[in-house]
């Protein structure tokens, strides 16, 4: 795969935020170009077509999440409408519990939280500990309901053990949420192996994708107890069929999506989903993280610099974030921002966040413009 055709970003640039908003690969752009001159010279004359290129990205996020069909995906607008599916869609009684930790997105806090006058309550969980998921798994009661988990933080991008949480939900009876934005499209993912019930993820971080369009996996067994609240043509069984005088909504995952699709980001996340899967997750994972050792090794050689991530191979994602002694992270940040190393400031310091793509060159210009607006 020539990656440099690929991924043509204007070479002043060191682009280090995937775990915000990624850049497009080129064959997700071409993509959407073609879509869009074929409506302004056709319309909607080959809907088909567009039809079997969001069925394809369904079978391509499945992929990626090895769910076991494609009936189990339902393409969203992003992150917190899937969340909200699963916190509005369950019935819930007072004292009912959800456990999140302490470093969630907001997104993975506010749906939870909102559901407070159903008399349902949140707890946090500390990630400091050396053991963070026997510090979960030891938070269960009887009263615990569900675990909502991001399967990387966002701030260090801490890594946690999904198989092992997933083990213990369902020895517990515990329905098991995740967050897996920080993840999809960075590193293998396994929905079956881990038992996660629900999982959702946006596609313009790590997936390369545009915003506006995400997955939702549901497994099959609990699609029936997610209580619908939004409806519409697109969610019922035989959609296209418009003379019906009755209707159900569709068997599968596709009865989370209540209008019409959104086209043009499926062609262009269809692209770079299936770029993804040429390239291999598990290939995808270990030149990610070679590129993150890059970093963090010419990070360390500049003098006041302390890694907030962990790097050991439990913890470890694609997100790098450090702080510099005597400099305040957040200044840091604007000023490589004004350097043009397009980073992000989180988890108290600088976030770094490359992919399996980013350049060496693209790297080491990034510690160069760090190394002078430190004065090193």
């Amino acid at each position: 795969m020539d990656l440099d055709n690929e991924f043509k970003l204007d070479p002043q640039i060191s682009y280090l935020n995937h775990a915000a908003v990624a850049p497009w690969p080129t064959r997700a752009a071409d993509a959407v170009a073609r879509f869009a001159r074929e409506n302004a010279e056709r319309g909607a004359q080959h809907y088909p077509r567009w039809m079997d290129v969001e069925s394809q990205l369904r079978t391509n996020l499945a992929q990626l999440l090895n769910a076991p069909s494609t009936d189990d995906i339902a393409l969203v607008k992003n992150t917190s409408e899937a969340l909200s599916f699963v916190a509005y869609g369950l019935s819930w009684s007072p004292g009912d519990e959800v456990i999140i930790s302490d470093r969630e997105f907001p997104s993975n806090s506010i749906v939870w939280e909102s559901l407070a006058d159903q008399g349902v309550t949140v707890r946090k969980v500390c990630l400091d500990g050396d053991d963070c998921e026997a510090d979960i798994i030891a938070a269960f009661t009887e009263n615990t309901r569900l675990l909502a988990i991001s399967s990387v933080q966002y701030g260090t991008g801490l890594r946690v053990d999904l198989e092992r949480l997933g083990k213990a939900c369902k020895e517990a009876d515990i329905l098991f949420c995740v967050d897996a934005i920080q993840s999809l499209g960075a590193l293998p993912m396994d929905v079956q192996r881990a038992q996660i019930d629900f999982t959702m993820a946006d596609g313009h971080k790590w997936l390369l994708g545009p915003e506006g369009l995400g997955v939702f996996y549901v497994r099959a067994g609990l699609r029936d107890r997610l209580k619908l609240n939004e409806y519409g043509w697109h969610m019922v069984d035989k959609r296209g069929d418009f003379d019906q005088h009755s209707w159900r909504v569709a068997p599968s995952a596709v009865r989370f999506e209540c209008g019409s699709p959104n086209s043009v980001a499926a062609h262009a996340l269809e692209a770079s989903t299936a770029l993804l899967l040429e390239h291999g997750m598990d290939n995808v994972r270990d030149h990610l993280f070679a590129k993150v050792d890059y970093l963090a090794n010419a990070l360390r050689n500049l003098p006041g610099v302390a890694i907030l991530s962990a790097l050991n191979e439990r913890r470890r994602s694609g997100i790098l974030t450090f702080q510099v002694e005597g400099q305040n992270s957040q200044e840091l940040y604007k000023a490589l921002m004004d350097e043009q190393v397009v980073c992000a400031s989180r988890g108290g310091g600088v976030r770094f966040s490359p992919h399996f793509y980013t350049t060496e060159r693209a790297m080491d210009l990034a510690v160069d413009r760090l190394r002078k607006l430190i004065g090193a």
